[in-house]
């Protein structure tokens, strides 16, 4: 059982990790925030950490010339999978693990995936380590924001969620590895100073931003309760990463 420290890596300030760094502390991991855009390093491996969770951020997958750690994340994606070291990508996060492991990036070809909606988990997901307990719940509501999905899987990935127009929503991509492309740590104090930045760009796509603020502050009970799952899960996992290996999952 592993009492190391998780990796937690911060894009930029506006995606912290909100109910997820909450969640995780809860159940009894300690995390290790890193923000390298704020000058912090990250480890050259993850040998001193239990697991590493990549956060969201308004970068793209591919713009590690503008955003050099994405570079140095991705390697530690590729070390993760080959070690077993436990991972949870959030949207963006997400994006890293799947370029990392030969996948590809694109713009969704629906437009912006905006709004507290509804997961569309596949088969697969119900017999998943960390996301099989969401999914068998009635109620899965989450929040979306996002413009860019994976386009394709990489090889031995498995999709655990995708929308109703087929866009990958969630993936494992290995035994302890996984990603979403939902936001499970944020909430309205997150979403809010996200609104007020894409105002403008929102206005043009007819999109009110303040509905959708306020749809995500009366949903927050119901996402808490949600997401609260995942968080549990992947503390676990982190703890006896083996019982991944050991499920065949």
């Amino acid at each position: 059982m592993s009492t190391l420290p998780l990796l937690v890596v911060e894009h930029e300030a506006q995606c912290p990790p909100g109910w997820i760094g909450e969640w995780l502390v809860e159940a009894g991991s300690t995390i290790d925030v890193r923000r390298p855009y704020a000058g912090d390093p990250l480890p050259a491996d993850l040998t001193g950490h239990a697991g590493m969770v990549v956060l969201g951020g308004e970068m793209g997958a591919y713009d590690d010339a503008d955003h050099a750690w994405l570079a140095d994340v991705k390697d530690l994606a590729r070390a993760a999978v080959d070690d077993g070291t436990p991972v949870l990508g959030i949207c963006l996060g997400l994006q890293l693990v799947a370029v990392a492991l030969g996948g590809e990036v694109d713009v969704a070809p629906g437009g912006q995936q905006i709004g507290v909606l509804d997961v569309g988990w596949t088969e697969a997901a119900y017999d998943d380590r960390l996301l099989g307990p969401v999914a068998a719940r009635a109620d899965t509501p989450a929040v979306q924001w996002n413009n860019d999905v994976v386009a394709r899987l990489p090889r031995g990935a498995v999709a655990l969620a995708r929308t109703p127009g087929g866009d990958l929503q969630a993936a494992r991509f290995a035994p302890a590895v996984w990603g979403v492309q939902w936001h499970p740590e944020a909430g309205e104090e997150i979403i809010g100073p996200w609104a007020d930045n894409d105002r403008d760009d929102a206005v043009e796509r007819g999109v009110d931003v303040d509905a959708y603020v306020r749809d995500v502050a009366a949903a927050r009970d119901r996402l808490r309760a949600t997401w609260r799952l995942l968080a549990d899960g992947f503390a676990a996992v982190c703890r006896d990463p083996a019982a991944a290996d050991a499920a065949g999952r």
